[in-house]
């Protein structure tokens, strides 16, 4: 694993790392005894997290995550993408995690319509996503780097350590990929609206800074004005049949 997975796999083991997917998982609908596909697992967070009570198949191409994965609960792990994508059965997951992976790949909509292909009727998909706008209030407020901004702001791209570039898109053109098949959307959450534009770091090391940080991350994040600015959205959409 290269210096840069390492940092990143240290940083997701803090306290203040794991902000995001606490938050990620108190949006989901309560999960039991149900299938569920993780594609782009990573370390593994999510898919252990949901593996308490439900079957979990995680697809992940990054080989050196997968290995570094966290695994204490049990659950299936692919190496792969598409390919592994499209060797599962129509109509046989309940639940579909995808979580910060569509920006980084070029044929997106073909997985998106794969997961809308394997996903059974009445199933939820869970898609969270860098927000165009929060990147811009994360340059201006919490970098002070307008040149950046601006840049974003004239359809300039930027790059996310071990990911590559990021291609911003929006729920409605997500929405287009669905074509032919019924796709809804249940709600759509905000995540990482406050922390990411406090600029003095130490504050994350007080003893209630996580509990209270949380606490008013999850105030807000169903607020529309609130939403449009946060780092991430969270979608969750349904497949109606």
């Amino acid at each position: 694993m290269n210096s840069e997975l390492e940092l990143y796999l240290e940083y997701t083991s803090k306290p203040w790392g794991m902000l995001t997917y606490r938050a990620v998982w108190s949006q989901l609908p309560h999960i039991v005894n149900s299938k569920i596909l993780d594609f782009g697992s990573g370390f593994g967070t999510t898919a252990n997290h949901l593996a308490k009570n439900n079957d979990v198949l995680a697809i992940e191409p990054n080989a050196d995550m997968v290995e570094a994965r966290i695994c204490e609960n049990s659950y299936k792990q692919i190496i792969g993408s598409i390919e592994q994508l499209r060797e599962q059965e129509d109509n046989s997951f309940d639940v579909i995690v995808c979580h910060c992976v569509l920006e980084y790949l070029k044929e997106r909509k073909d997985i998106f319509r794969e997961f809308c292909r394997v996903l059974r009727p009445n199933g939820i998909i869970s898609i969270l996503k860098h927000n165009y706008a929060g990147k811009i209030m994360h340059q201006v407020v919490r970098e002070n780097n307008t040149d950046q901004a601006t840049y974003l702001l004239n359809n300039g791209t930027i790059n996310i350590m071990n990911f590559g570039e990021v291609n911003y898109y929006d729920i409605n053109e997500m929405l287009e990929w669905a074509e032919d098949i019924e796709i809804s959307v249940e709600k759509i959450f905000g995540v990482r609206t406050f922390w990411d534009l406090q600029q003095n770091d130490s504050n994350k090391y007080e003893p209630n800074w996580v509990p209270k940080m949380i606490e008013m991350e999850m105030k807000v994040s169903h607020i529309d004005e609130f939403i449009k600015i946060s780092y991430f959205n969270h979608i969750l959409l349904r497949k109606n049949r």
